[in-house]
C-alpha cells in the first residue's frame, strides 16, 4: 500500500488522544522447507504415489534393478521411516514420499498436509480396528472416514491427545489446520467433516480446494472452510484470493482480528485486490478504526457500499464527540456517544467498550462496568498488541484491571496490570494502579488472616488501610461490615453494606449481611425486603428462606404490640 496506507497513522481523534497504537506489523507468509524427492517416490501420471507396506507385504515387492544398477560403490545408509508395531505383528511401513510436482512446481510434503494427514491417520489408528481401502489411483484412507459411507464403529477424534497431536503435526503454515477433525462449530457436530474425506480424494489442486471450501461457507460451515482455505495456502500460499477467502471465514467465525491480518496478507500480494479492500474496511469499522475503514473503502472502488461509508463517517463523528467528553469529564455524555457509536457498526471496537467502562467506573456503576467489559470482544493479549500498538494494548489492559479491582477480582486485576507495564514500561497509568492493586490485595488478605482467628478489631483495621487505597471497593467495604457486625456496631455495618450494594447492587454477600444487621436492630420491614430479594435471586436457598419466615413472624408481633 506503499506510503499512502494508514496503518503508520493515527486514527481518529479518540484513537490518537486515549488508545495511540504503533503501527502494526505485516507478517510475511509462512515460508516453507523445500524437501527433495525420495528415491522410494513413484511418480504416477503427473501425480504420486504413496507406497504402504503392511506386515510383511514388503518383504515379497519386487526390487527395482535398474535404480540398483544406478547407485554409487558406495551406498549411503537409507533414512529410517516411519515404523511403528503392526497389531498383528507385522512392522507398518510408510515410504519417506517428500514432494510431488504440481504444475512445474515443486512442493514440499509438509505443505500439502493430505498425505502427511493421511499418514498420520494411518499410523494413529493401527491399534484400532480401521480396514484400509483403496480410495484412488493415489490414495489410500480409512474406510470409516470415506464421508457419506457410513459402518459402524466410532470414527470420531475427538479425544483430547489427538487434537494436541494433530496440531503438532499439522502441515498447514500458522497451525490452523486441523487435519481431519474440525467440528462444525454451527450445529455442534461430532462427525467429520465430509470436506475434508473429499479433499483426500482430490490431487491436492488449490482451486478445487478453495473451491470446496467456497461451498463450506456458503452453506455456514465456516471451520470447514477455513481448513479448506489453509490447505489451498498451503499448496500455493502466494494467491490473494485464498487469503482474502480465509479472512471471510475468520470473520464468520468471530476471530476478526485474525482476519485482519490475513487480510493485510492478500492485499500485501495484490494491493489492488478491491474485494480484500473492502473486508478490510469492513472489518476496521467494527474494530472502531474509522480512517483506516475509509482509506480501504477507497481502495475498494466499485466494492464499497455508499452506506458502508456513511455508517464509517457517523461512527467517527460519534467517537470525536467521546474524546471531547472526556476530555470535560462528563461521563453521561461518553457513555451516550459510545452507545451511539457501538450501534452504528462499532461493536467489536474494545478502546470504545473501554470507555465506557472508565465513565461508568467513575459514576460509581462497578456492576456495570464489569458487565460492559465482559460485553465487549475478547480478543487475545497478544494480538491486541500486534494491531492496537504496545500504548493501546496497555491502556485496555490498565482499564480491565480497574474493572477487576472494583468488582473484587483482585488476582485477575494484578495479573492484567502486570501484564500491562510488561506492554508498555513507560505506562504512568499502569504503575498508579499496579500500587493500588497491591495494597488491596494485601488488606484483604490481611483482614482475612485476622478475621478467621477472630480478631476483629485488628480486621477491621487492616480492611480500613486498603479502603484508603480504594474507597469505593465492595468488597473490602463488605468485609469490614462483617467485623463490625461482630463487634455489635450495627449501624456502621449498615452503612458499610449499603455502600457495596450501591456500587454493586447484585452483590448477594452484603445485602445478606444489611438483612441479617436490620434484624439484629428489629428493623423487620426493611430486613425481609433484602430477603425477598435475594430468596428471589436464588430460591432454593432454604437457610434465606427460614430467616424471611421468622422476620414476618417478629413483624407481625412487633405490629400487634
Amino acid at each position: 500500500m506503499g506510503n499512502n496506507s494508514p496503518q503508520g497513522k493515527c486514527g481518529c481523534g479518540l484513537i490518537s488522544a486515549v488508545f495511540w497504537r504503533s503501527a502494526p506489523n505485516n507478517n510475511n507468509a509462512n515460508n516453507l522447507k523445500k524437501v527433495s524427492n525420495s528415491p522410494d517416490t513413484k511418480k504416477h501420471q503427473g501425480g504420486y504415489k504413496d507406497e504402504i507396506f503392511l506386515g510383511k507385504a514388503s518383504a515379497n515387492k519386487p526390487k527395482d534393478s535398474s535404480r540398483r544398477s544406478d547407485s554409487k560403490p558406495h551406498h549411503r545408509p537409507k533414512p529410517v521411516v516411519n515404523q511403528r508395531n503392526h497389531p498383528a505383528g507385522g512392522t507398518f511401513k510408510v515410504s519417506p514420499t517428500e514432494g510431488y510436482v504440481n504444475n512445474g512446481r515443486r512442493v514440499p510434503k509438509e505443505a500439502i498436509g493430505i498425505s502427511g494427514e493421511l499418514e498420520n491417520m494411518i499410523s494413529d489408528r493401527q491399534k484400532g480396528s480401521s480396514t484400509l481401502v483403496r480410495a484412488s489411483s493415489s490414495n489410500v484412507m480409512m474406510f470409516g472416514n470415506l464421508g457419506n459411507l457410513r459402518q459402524g464403529g466410532n470414527t470420531n477424534y475427538h479425544n483430547g491427545d489427538h487434537h494436541a497431536k494433530q496440531r503438532d503435526e499439522s502441515p498447514v503454515a500458522n497451525g490452523r489446520y486441523m487435519n481431519h477433525t474440525v467440528e462444525n462449530v454451527r450445529n455442534g457436530s461430532n462427525e467429520q467433516p465430509a470436506s475434508l474425506c473429499r479433499a483426500l480424494s482430490t490431487r491436492m489442486d488449490p482451486e478445487q480446494l478453495k473451491m470446496m471450501g467456497n461451498e463450506d461457507y456458503k452453506n455456514g460451515r465456516f471451520e470447514e472452510a477455513l481448513a479448506l482455505y489453509d490447505a489451498a495456502i498451503a499448496i500455493d500460499p502466494n494467491k490473494a484470493s485464498y487469503r482474502s477467502n480465509k479472512c471471510a471465514a475468520l470473520t464468520a467465525l468471530g476471530r476478526l482480528l485474525e482476519a485482519v491480518f490475513e487480510c493485510r496478507e492478500a492485499i500485501q500480494l495484490d494491493p489492488r485486490y478491491q474485494r480484500a479492500h473492502h473486508r478490510l474496511g469492513n472489518l476496521n469499522m467494527r474494530l472502531g478504526e474509522t480512517d483506516t475503514a475509509l482509506y480501504h473503502y477507497k481502495q475498494a472502488g466499485g466494492e464499497a457500499d455508499p452506506d458502508e461509508i456513511a455508517k464509517v463517517k457517523k461512527i467517527q463523528i460519534h467517537l470525536n464527540k467521546c474524546t471531547e467528553a472526556r476530555r470535560l469529564g462528563d461521563w453521561n455524555s461518553l457513555l451516550k456517544h459510545t452507545n451511539y457509536a457501538i450501534s452504528s457498526g462499532a461493536d467489536s471496537a474494545p478502546q470504545i467498550f473501554a470507555l465506557q467502562a472508565q465513565a461508568l467506573l467513575k459514576l460509581r456503576r462497578h456492576q456495570d462496568a464489569e458487565t460492559t467489559m465482559s460485553k465487549g470482544p475478547n480478543f487475545d493479549a497478544d494480538e491486541c498488541t500486534k494491531f492496537f500498538g504496545p500504548i493501546g494494548s496497555a491502556n485496555l489492559l490498565v482499564t480491565q484491571a480497574r474493572v477487576y479491582l472494583a468488582a473484587g477480582r483482585f488476582e485477575d486485576a494484578l495479573v492484567a496490570i502486570e501484564r500491562a507495564s510488561r506492554v508498555d514500561p513507560n505506562n504512568k497509568e499502569a504503575k498508579k494502579v499496579m500500587g493500588k492493586a497491591r495494597a488491596v490485595d494485601t488488606a484483604r488478605t490481611s483482614g482475612n488472616k485476622l478475621f478467621k482467628e477472630a480478631k476483629f478489631s485488628e480486621a477491621c483495621v487492616a480492611y480500613g488501610e486498603g479502603l484508603e487505597n480504594d474507597p469505593y471497593n465492595s468488597v473490602l467495604l463488605c468485609n469490614r461490615a462483617a467485623c463490625r457486625s461482630k463487634l455489635g456496631q450495627f449501624e456502621k455495618a449498615l452503612e458499610d453494606c449499603t455502600a457495596a450494594l450501591n456500587l454493586r447492587p447484585s452483590y448477594s454477600k452484603a445485602r445478606l449481611r444489611r438483612a441479617d444487621c436490620n434484624a439484629k436492630l428489629k428493623r423487620w420491614e426493611a430486613s425481609i425486603k433484602d430477603y425477598e430479594i435475594l430468596l428471589k435471586e436464588k430460591p432454593e436457598d432454604e437457610e434465606v428462606r427460614m430467616a424471611l419466615l421468622e422476620a414476618k413472624e417478629h413483624l407481625i408481633e412487633q405490629q400487634g404490640e
